[in-house]
């Protein structure tokens, strides 16, 4: 995404004001910055001081911790506007199972742990065995291979299982879950690690009326992001935030990096760049 160089990295920042040239918001004030440009064309939450426009602030709700935003960031607005585009579809706790795919990573696990926490059935799709365990303790009821959810039938439909699901992989497996959704249910889109190609038919939107819903976290309005950080705050704030993430310091960033692109990392990172 960047275009110039040098470039500081970082989609996700949280700290303190320490200047400030509109009134809303006051030098000393806890923020948080996710998304927009952050990180991309402008310098991100890697640097120990950044300059943003104020319209991409919001203030920290009190509940919340700088560093319990950060275990959030971008992962956690994302997972909250699947959450959030699935109750305003009607699928409710008491709807039946809702999937969770790539649940093992930062959006797939957040989402699992609030998606339990607000009381929903939830099965966790992975091809981490060694992390089964952990998904239960997160909530899952349920936890799938990452093969169940590669059908090769060729079908059109499948039997309808899934009264809602969070899709943070894309590809075949997209594909699968919408063929295998039940009536009235609805499917959100937020990844694409398996694939940006979608092959699929109409048959899962006109003979079961499910609905296919992308999530896009960066350019999310101000106003909706304000009212999901306080359930993040609030109600939907898992129980045990704190086992989802690695607190880490600047210079053992580099390795970090290396176990995401090899497909190693489990839940999120919070990086430290301040001194001490």
């Amino acid at each position: 995404m960047t275009k110039t160089f040098p470039q500081i990295p970082g989609v996700d920042a949280a700290g303190t004001v320490v200047s400030s040239a509109v009134p809303a918001l006051q030098v000393g004030d806890r923020v948080i910055v996710t998304g927009f440009d952050l990180g991309m064309n402008t310098w991100g939450g890697f640097a120990t001081l950044i300059r943003v426009p104020a319209s991409w602030v919001l203030p920290l709700p009190d509940p919340l911790s700088l560093q319990e935003s950060m275990i959030f960031g971008t992962a956690g607005l994302t997972a909250a506007l699947c959450i959030d585009a699935l109750m305003q579809h009607s699928v409710q706790p008491d709807a039946g199972e809702v999937l969770v795919t790539g649940a093992t990573g930062g959006v797939g696990s957040l989402a699992v742990a609030m998606l339990a926490k607000l009381g929903f059935q939830v099965v966790a799709v992975t091809g981490k065995t060694e992390h089964h365990e952990w998904l239960r303790s997160l909530g899952a009821a349920t936890i799938l291979s990452r093969e169940e959810l590669h059908d090769q039938s060729g079908k059109p439909l499948l039997s309808g299982r899934w009264a809602g699901a969070v899709d943070t992989v894309g590809g075949s497996m997209l594909a699968t879950v919408l063929k295998s959704t039940r009536y009235g249910g609805c499917v959100t889109a937020c990844g694409l690690v398996g694939g940006a190609d979608l092959t699929t038919t109409v048959y899962p939107f006109i003979l079961r009326a499910v609905s296919l819903i992308g999530i896009d976290s960066v350019n999310c309005p101000l106003s909706r992001r304000r009212r999901l950080w306080h359930h993040l705050a609030t109600a939907w704030k898992p129980d045990r935030l704190e086992t989802i993430a690695t607190l880490v310091s600047l210079p053992q960033l580099c390795e970090k990096m290396d176990a995401i692109l090899q497909g190693q990392m489990v839940g999120r990172v919070v990086v430290w760049v301040g001194e001490g």
